[in-house]
């Protein structure tokens, strides 16, 4: 058992019968009343988020979560197949597992899996990832790295994102998978 004082990034603790991830949180001390935790909680199984308020000193029920690392091989329809990097295991797993990010990896990713009491409760991938754009309208005269506007690139994995226009196709752009933004040029073609 653990207590609100306890808590950090990361952390796992089980809400109401369902392993949580703690995203943020943030202890309030108000000026009248008890002080209390106000947290962000990721549910491991579903993906979804959560909001939740816990009163200062409150004891929960901490999970020690295992972190084993994956390596993407290649995708068969809608099923990905990963192999564990030390064992050498293969193990199939739906898109769908691993969520939005699966449109950013490629082949030899790595991957984690989030394991609890022998349970696999989901997966995580980087939270950038270098890719070639691969098709995007040619960049015109004049339009600089300093310009706000934008222009849509299909990367290397088919992914879609909306990049500067000083981008062109070849160049590799890093990109934030959890919310697919563009973030820099990484090098040009």
């Amino acid at each position: 058992m653990a207590d609100t004082s306890d808590f950090k990034r990361g952390m796992a603790i089980i809400v109401d019968g369902e392993v949580c991830q703690i995203v943020e949180f943030q202890h309030v001390k108000p000026g009248k009343g008890g002080a209390f935790v106000r947290t962000k909680l990721r549910r491991l199984r579903t993906g979804g988020t959560i909001d939740k308020t816990f009163r200062a000193g409150e004891k929960v029920e901490d999970v020690f979560i295992e972190k084993i690392t994956y390596q993407f091989l290649y995708k068969a329809g809608t099923d990905l197949t990963l192999m564990d990097v030390e064992s050498f295991d293969q193990v199939t797993v739906p898109s769908s597992a691993i969520g939005d990010g699966v449109q950013f990896m490629k082949e030899e990713t790595e991957v984690m899996a989030l394991v609890a009491n022998g349970e696999t409760l989901g997966y995580e991938v980087p939270q950038f990832a270098e890719l070639a754009v691969a098709q995007t309208d040619p960049g015109e005269r004049g339009n600089t790295v300093s310009g706000s506007a934008t222009k849509p690139a299909t990367l290397e994995t088919g992914a879609v994102v909306n990049v500067p226009f000083h981008i062109n196709e070849g160049d590799i752009v890093k990109v934030d998978t959890t919310n697919g933004q563009y973030l820099e040029r990484v090098s040009k073609r």
